[in-house]
């Protein structure tokens, strides 16, 4: 009998496992809608007594065979996780409502899932309203780069409903069949290592965190340690709350007993002891710590704004999102950030560092309301981070100056001066540019020489045509002009008109 390779013995370690799927799309799409409606076909409310915890992802069963699903707030979240280097999902689900077609964040959303170079289905929804025109969709998406397989591409499209539940078993039967051909694998004799999930603060339980198994397998008791916590599994359970021993790879648990929060989008490791798992932290808050402080010059215009959310998944995503905005013109620096409610010490510190307060899926009490309205402490709160991302921005391009911005619009020669008073002259000319018309600006202009010099700046005070009254004048149309300034106007000057408008640059 031959020796096995090390390879061979490898390969004969791994193990086919369930896809993680992670599902985005445009908002108002049915994202949310469309995985309420896979838990309602799938997860029986008798076995599990309804799921309370949001713990980021859940499993479900089709055909004898398990998906995990990641309910992340959105495409920025499942971002912030991959840009930290961690394999979250195997298979990508891009969400297009069948009666809108391509919007903004579907486009983002297909950057997304290219970057992450993952296989992906579309998921057309809401295929049961009358409006729904999914032929248009495959060209929009046509249009992006998206060629789906009756396009003559290799992007599997399916129709589905979550309003009616049409087409979603065909759907997970779908994602079986792309999984089957992706091969996955993991490895169960390594130790267990995989991605944090989500991660909060229980006021009872302490730091809770739902980490999914990518190799390995997860035990109770394991030691356990991430770049910015260590600890041991005192507690495991599975997406439902219910105790379990161990969780097998694509598995998502949740996991209590580390000592500090983790941050999701972390990857976690099980370690043989205690020491080596705090030698690995050591090291990872070394290098987090060099490289994060932020410079700002005086001069430098800063938005300040505290961040709370509903959980740290939504604060790491959010915090990620807004990271990403242009600072060129304007620093965005989070000075507070928290999970739960907004409060009054909130409220306070908004007031002395002059902050807006962010929140995301949170509540504001009535008595905090009305001191942040007394104190004049703007306060805004979402259910959607693009909605946040944008209004951040908003904020963010109010607090640029405003720059006056000339823009000119004709040109008049003088022909003849008909009055000459204090400040003021009777003028006719013919205009040889653009239009003049009131309410403009004027500026003189003299060919001195051979160089042509501003000689002084008016206004109109009066435009005529024929000796009649006129609201403006065009390219070859003589005028006649009460003109006002201390710069005298000669015969053969041009006088320029213009307007000038206040912007705010473009952050």
């Amino acid at each position: 009998m031959t020796k096995k390779t090390k390879k061979q013995k490898k390969d004969n370690n791994l193990q086919p496992r369930p896809p993680v799927v992670v599902i985005l799309g445009h908002v108002d799409h049915g994202k949310t809608s469309l995985i309420e409606k896979i838990k309602e076909m799938k997860i029986l409310e008798k076995e599990s007594g309804g799921i309370t915890q949001h713990i980021g992802a859940y499993e479900i069963e089709h055909n004898e065979q398990k998906i995990t699903f990641i309910d992340t707030p959105g495409h920025e979240a499942f971002d912030s996780m991959r840009s930290r280097g961690a394999s979250v999902a195997d298979i990508a689900i891009l969400v297009v409502a069948a009666d809108e077609g391509v919007k903004t964040q579907t486009k983002e959303a297909i950057t997304h899932i290219k970057k992450a170079g993952l296989p992906f289905i579309v998921a057309l929804n809401k295929i049961d309203k009358p409006t729904a025109n999914v032929e248009m969709v495959k060209r929009e998406l046509l249009q992006n780069k998206v060629e789906v397989e009756s396009m003559g591409g290799k992007v599997p499209l399916v129709e589905v409903s979550a309003e009616t539940g049409q087409g979603i078993k065909d759907f997970l039967e779908l994602i079986l069949l792309v999984a089957e051909i992706e091969e996955l694998k993991g490895d169960l004799t390594q130790p267990a290592q995989g991605v944090i999930i989500e991660a909060y603060l229980d006021n009872q339980r302490g730091p809770t965190a739902t980490f999914l198994v990518r190799n390995g397998i997860l035990k109770k008791d394991d030691i356990i340690g991430t770049p910015s916590s260590t600890g041991k599994a005192k507690v495991l359970e599975d997406f439902m709350g219910e105790s379990i021993n161990k969780a097998l790879p694509s598995m998502p648990a949740t996991v209590i007993g580390l000592i500090e929060v983790p941050r999701t989008g972390e990857t976690f490791q099980v370690y043989s002891s205690l020491e080596l798992a705090e030698t690995n932290l050591e090291k990872q808050k070394s290098k987090r710590e060099f490289g994060e402080i932020l410079f700002v010059e005086p001069t430098q215009k800063v938005l300040n704004i505290i961040l709370k959310a509903d959980v740290l998944g939504s604060i790491e995503a959010i915090q990620g999102v807004l990271t990403n905005l242009p600072q060129e013109k304007v620093i965005l620096r989070i000075l507070k950030k928290g999970i739960g409610e907004i409060s009054e010490s909130d409220v306070k510190l908004a007031r002395s560092a002059k902050a807006k307060i962010i929140g995301f899926r949170v509540k504001i009490g009535s008595q905090i309301a009305h001191l942040a309205n007394r104190q004049k402490i703007k306060v805004m709160n979402f259910e959607v981070i693009y909605e946040l991302t944008q209004a951040v921005r908003q904020l963010m391009q109010k607090t640029i100056d405003f720059k006056v911005v000339r823009q000119d619009i004709g040109k008049v020669k003088v022909l003849v001066l008909f009055r000459t008073e204090k400040r003021r002259q009777i003028i006719g000319g013919k205009v040889f540019e653009g239009e003049i018309r009131k309410g403009t600006r004027i500026e003189v202009r003299r060919l001195v020489g051979e160089e042509e010099k501003v000689i002084g700046k008016g206004k109109l005070i009066t435009l005529q045509r024929n000796k009649k009254e006129a609201e403006k004048l065009v390219k070859g149309e003589e005028c006649g002009l009460l003109y006002e300034s201390d710069a005298k106007v000669q015969e053969g000057d041009i006088m320029i008109f213009y307007i000038e408008e206040q912007e705010r640059e473009d952050i």
